[in-house]
């Protein structure tokens, strides 16, 4: 299991509030961890991430990760669940960030 996952569920236990998975991928990934440009970034997050309405449309929602670098991740996701997920807020938390190269 992804360590983030148990962190998650940990917070959501202790808070009394539910985890969802509710964002999955469109296709195979690859890490970007090795991936300095911006745009190129932004280009391989492109139509990545779906996200399931049912479960956040209406909803506060609480974007957990565990790695910070340069947003483009979390901003992909974001747009999905404001957009077609219809969630009705988005608040984003890491557990640490990246030294960036730019």
């Amino acid at each position: 299991m992804q360590p983030v996952i148990v962190l998650a569920d940990g917070i959501g236990a202790a808070l009394g509030v539910p985890v969802l998975s509710c964002v999955t991928t469109t296709r195979p990934t690859t890490q970007l961890k090795n991936v300095t440009d911006p745009e190129e970034r932004k280009k391989q997050v492109d139509g990545l991430y779906q996200v399931d309405a049912t479960q956040t449309q209406g909803r506060s929602i609480l974007l957990f990760d565990d790695l910070f670098r340069s947003g483009t991740t979390m901003n992909a996701i974001t747009d999905q669940l404001l957009g077609p997920g219809q969630a009705a807020v988005v608040r984003a938390v890491t557990i640490t960030k990246t030294r960036s190269n730019h």
